[in-house]
């Protein structure tokens, strides 16, 4: 297994009206977070909030290229990111304790916090497809190329995970400085992955290993 210490490229936040960071993702142009009671995006290369959505976000944050999904609770919003309307809600797979949120294959990759686990479901109805076992609590979910990385936290200790989509075994492992924990997980694509700070009210981006 590889291993190393996180390489933060840069530090966002806090936002203005937003205590705290959940799910995160990346459409391309902006990163999105959910902040409890908004959806948020802010520019990364200004750094500033640029757009808001007034909608129920307490956990992962995903994009399909054209639509965003939410966690709300115990269920999964399909939200169109320019009007901000809900288009449908499906039941997520944790009952209430889910957590990360990512896009891969025609399919929502969710994490299940206490549960230690990653639920792959359909989009349209929530069935469960398959479920990959981790030895810590999850939080942020993303794909990559090709590559599932996934968060952990646990007390003040946070990492960042690339694991085997097939058996969850970890092939590399990035540490948080203590007290640095992660509460959100996407990529840029390319060289960063976004991670939520949970109440310090940041997202971080971190360098991702080549």
């Amino acid at each position: 297994m590889k291993h190393s210490q996180a390489e933060i490229l840069r530090e966002y936040g806090p936002f203005p009206n937003a205590d705290r960071v959940a799910g995160v993702t990346f459409d391309g142009r902006h990163v999105w977070f959910a902040s409890g009671d908004k959806l948020n995006a802010f520019d990364p290369e200004v750094g500033e909030v640029v757009h808001s959505i007034d909608v129920a976000a307490h956990a992962g944050t995903a994009f399909d290229g054209r639509y965003l999904f939410q966690i709300a609770e115990d269920r999964i919003q399909k939200i169109d990111p320019k009007t901000g309307e809900v288009l449908s809600t499906i039941p997520a797979p944790g009952n209430g304790g889910d957590s990360g949120l990512a896009w891969a294959e025609g399919t929502l990759w969710v994490g299940d916090y206490r549960g230690r686990k990653i639920h792959q479901i359909d989009p349209d109805t929530g069935a469960l497809l398959r479920s990959i076992e981790s030895s810590r609590f999850v939080t942020g979910v993303t794909w990559v190329d090709g590559e599932l990385w996934h968060a952990t936290w646990e007390g003040d200790e946070s990492d960042i995970r690339r694991v085997e989509p097939e058996s969850g075994r970890v092939l590399e492992r990035i540490d948080m400085p203590p007290g640095l924990t992660i509460s959100g997980l996407e990529s840029d694509g390319a060289d960063r992955l976004f991670c939520g700070g949970g109440t310090s009210g940041k997202v971080r981006a971190v360098r991702r290993p080549r």
